[in-house]
């Protein structure tokens, strides 16, 4: 059985865990014996069974002299679950093919080591890329100590957020509106800033149909602390972040009653949230992938800072013409030399809207070469 063919449908197992896995990595494991797929599953929930154990329930004896395909070196250690290498040398596997080494510092190698020393032939790097990609925010988080960061926009033909009289709802239709559900439901968080918070008033929740989902991080970026007590981004079960300079301590005790954590960052030469700072916080919270929904100020600020990874777009078949309110907005004009360079990738109708999805230059560079 062609080792490719085999991880494809292994990444294709580990994506069904894409909404639900934070803040652990999507995994998928199949076990082959004679040519046979006598075992498979994938990562669910974390805190449940890692992949290769469900694999490994699936096959029972027939894991035995079997071969295991995963995309992401097994776990060494003990977390919530024990480790994946005890698992697989006691169900007598003989031979792991792997898509990539884990980049968690607390695995690294020691895997396979462990793997290798109780006689397992250990294959690495079978469609190491597409691995990464999938698993893009868990390997930002460990290597670059920060999250992947998507920036969702929707837009007129012509690049415009809104009218200029701030009127946006709605640009796009429900179909693209529904994807941007489930776009929401594989991150971690959800961030915006606060002027996005006064003018709209967003829940920012996850609503995909009637059954249970998991409910990102919602984080609002507010250096004076004008998020207002009655928003319906508060007092919801969500978990909602406040970043803040401000020390109103009456203000900061208020939204913390309403349900609210506050972070109160050190002041800045700008009076301005750092937003490296920020991104770094959320990373210490394990949050994998962050998106980005915000205005044009702050997104703008996101993508002339070098920070955003990844953008999905939505076009909408209408004109608003020069007034209307751009997607992103710069503290300075920028040269044409110095334009922020995306690659695009996917791009398609979603009901009468054009989906479009571009990713970062540098940070596609980087993906590519962090977890060698």
């Amino acid at each position: 059985m062609n080792d490719e063919a085999v991880m494809r449908k292994v990444l294709a197992l580990a994506e069904k865990g894409a909404a639900t896995t934070q803040p652990n990595p999507r995994v998928g494991c199949i076990i082959v014996n004679d040519g046979d797929v006598v075992g498979q599953g994938y990562h669910q929930v974390a805190g449940d069974l890692h992949a290769e154990r469900v694999a490994l329930a699936d096959a029972g004896d027939r894991a035995r002299g079997a071969t295991a395909y995963v995309n992401l070196e097994p776990c060494c250690h003990q977390g919530r679950t024990p480790p994946c290498t005890d698992s697989l040398i006691n169900a007598g596997v003989t031979k792991v093919v792997a898509a990539m080494s884990d980049p968690n510092p607390r695995v690294g190698g020691s895997g396979y080591e462990l793997l290798g020393n109780a006689g397992i032939e250990v294959v690495d790097g079978v469609l190491e890329q597409e691995a990464r990609w999938l698993n893009r925010g868990f390997v930002s988080r460990m290597v670059r100590k920060q999250p992947w960061v998507k920036l969702k926009s929707a837009a007129t033909l012509d690049g415009r957020t809104a009218a200029f009289d701030g009127k946006s709802k709605w640009i796009t239709g429900d179909d693209a509106r529904a994807d941007v559900q489930a776009i929401r439901s594989e991150c971690a968080a959800v961030l915006t800033g606060v002027g996005t918070v006064l003018a709209d008033d967003p829940n920012l929740n996850v609503r995909l149909g009637d059954g249970e989902v998991r409910q990102p991080m919602r984080v609002v970026l507010d250096s004076k602390l004008q998020t207002p007590l009655d928003s319906r981004i508060i007092g919801d079960d969500q978990k909602l972040v406040i970043f803040t300079l401000s020390q109103n301590l009456d203000k900061v005790a208020a939204l913390i009653e309403q349900g609210a954590e506050v972070i109160q960052l050190p002041e800045t030469p700008s009076g301005q949230l750092d937003l490296t700072v920020v991104l770094r916080e959320l990373a210490k919270w394990e949050c994998n992938e962050v998106l980005v929904e915000a205005g044009q100020t702050l997104s703008g600020a996101f993508v002339q800072q070098g920070l955003v990874d990844e953008l999905i777009l939505f076009y909408a078949g209408s004109l608003i013409g020069d007034r209307g309110k751009s997607m992103f907005q710069f503290d300075q004009p920028l040269e044409f030399e110095k334009r922020a360079e995306f690659q695009i990738g996917k791009v398609g109708m979603i009901g009468d809207d054009v989906r479009v999805e571009a990713v970062n230059q540098l940070s596609l560079k980087a993906l590519s070469q962090i977890a060698k």
